[in-house]
């Protein structure tokens, strides 16, 4: 027994599910609001404080990770982001037909 204690064995393994990441949240006019949050946190905090920051209307505005609109209630974890990702931001555009 002494020995599994010296190899380290009985040591508990760090939970990745906690796990602190950076992400960048970047507007069409190429301006940066970096967040870190917990891999399982949902986007909609980020989303929240990011248009907290901006004094925008959260419905004003569209977020967007490789190509795929983002769900408020997603969580890095679940869309596969990793450090220094980025979410790009778009105002919402209503019309376009004539």
């Amino acid at each position: 027994m002494a020995d599994q204690e010296a190899s380290g064995e009985n040591k508990p393994q760090p939970k990745q599910e906690g796990q602190v990441i950076n992400l960048i949240v970047k507007d069409q006019q190429g301006s940066e609001v970096h967040f870190k949050v917990k891999s399982h946190t949902k986007l909609e905090k980020v989303m929240k404080a990011y248009c907290d920051k901006k004094a925008i209307e959260q419905t004003a505005v569209r977020f967007v990770f490789d190509g795929q609109r983002v769900n408020p209630q997603s969580t890095p974890q679940n869309l596969g982001m990793e450090d220094g990702d980025i979410i790009d931001c778009f105002m919402e555009q209503i019309g376009g037909s004539s």
